[in-house]
């Protein structure tokens, strides 16, 4: 593992809207850290990216491997089952990751990352922005240690894919169109709930068109939780937020606390870096990556044995007879 310098240097691999608006205005205005290189699919966006911030543009396996040579340290803004084998093999480059949520959308290509960082021993940090924004942070940790709660219930529902929106540059990331809120958003709901409730022992999941997704949980605790997912909200009835009930009465978590994610992305980098230099492990490294794969994972896989069955049915949404009285 490379040991950090006193000014470490973090490369960044991916050129979308995610990295040219958060990852890369935060690397380049952090003053502890040098923003190395930018590398992308597309060769022009990785150079017109890396342009706009004084650094290295960089394409091509070549470009990788150079990439990764001059940096202590990867962030991902990639689509997440491209994100996990690079970022496997940075950690076996020796690179510190700072990756995005989610970490892959299958439990084995979340896995093969968790196990080459461990294989490498090098720090983790998975970009739940809930989790390093500097209000939503206090406030989780100030409900954990309360404790007491006996329910919560948390909703994320955007409208990415509504009426007027179309022109929103993250409606067209082929992979959230593909996998929907569940994917996308859940990450965001699992990140506050599991810290205050304990992690999910049950998950029960259900889908209704275009896209969302209910999600009944357990914890560890003994609460249980409910989530509500969507990237397909109408305008005027999109939001985020979590309720907390228990015996110290309601807490609630609004969307106006959420801050400015380049700030919240900075706390982040602050994150691995500390890991790193200490040894410690951060409560949001990719083993909590996987973690939540496993959960996503085991949602949709209920979900499509729900739709199977439906359609075996004969469709979904059907009147059934009622019996003669």
């Amino acid at each position: 593992m490379k040991r950090l310098p006193d000014r470490p240097r973090i490369g960044l691999l991916g050129t979308g809207p995610w990295a040219e608006r958060t990852h890369a205005p935060a690397l380049t205005a952090h003053d502890g850290v040098e923003f190395s290189g930018v590398w992308g699919r597309r060769p022009e966006a990785a150079a017109a990216l890396a342009g706009a911030h004084g650094t290295t543009a960089h394409s091509g396996e070549a470009g990788l491997d150079a990439l990764f040579a001059a940096s202590d340290a990867i962030a991902f803004a990639l689509p997440p089952d491209v994100q996990a084998p690079l970022a496997a093999r940075a950690a076996a480059a020796g690179c510190h990751l700072l990756m995005d949520k989610p970490v892959a959308t299958t439990v084995r290509g979340a896995r093969e990352v968790a196990e080459a960082a461990e294989a490498a021993g090098v720090a983790s940090v998975v970009f739940c922005t809930l989790r390093y924004a500097e209000a939503t942070a206090a406030w989780l940790d100030e409900q954990a240690a309360r404790g007491g709660w006996f329910t919560a219930h948390a909703w994320w529902l955007g409208a990415l894919y509504a009426p007027g929106e179309e022109d929103s540059p993250y409606a067209a990331s082929p992979w959230r169109r593909a996998k929907g809120g569940l994917w996308d958003v859940g990450p965001h709901a699992l990140s506050a709930l599991i810290p205050v409730l304990g992690d999910v022992t049950s998950v029960t999941a259900v889908r209704a068109e275009p896209d969302l997704t209910h999600l009944v949980l357990r914890h560890e605790s003994g609460a249980a939780s409910t989530a509500a997912l969507s990237l397909s909200a109408p305008k005027e009835g999109a939001g985020a937020g979590l309720e907390l009930r228990g015996e110290h009465g309601v807490a609630v978590l609004g969307t106006e606390t959420r801050g400015d994610p380049v700030d919240a992305f900075r706390r982040a980098v602050d994150a691995l870096l500390d890991s790193a230099r200490t040894g410690r492990p951060d409560p949001c490294d990719v083993r909590f990556g996987l973690r939540l794969t496993e959960i996503l994972a085991e949602a949709e896989t209920q979900v499509g044995v729900a739709a199977e069955a439906e359609e075996r049915a004969g469709g979904a949404g059907l009147p059934r007879e009622r019996p003669e009285p």
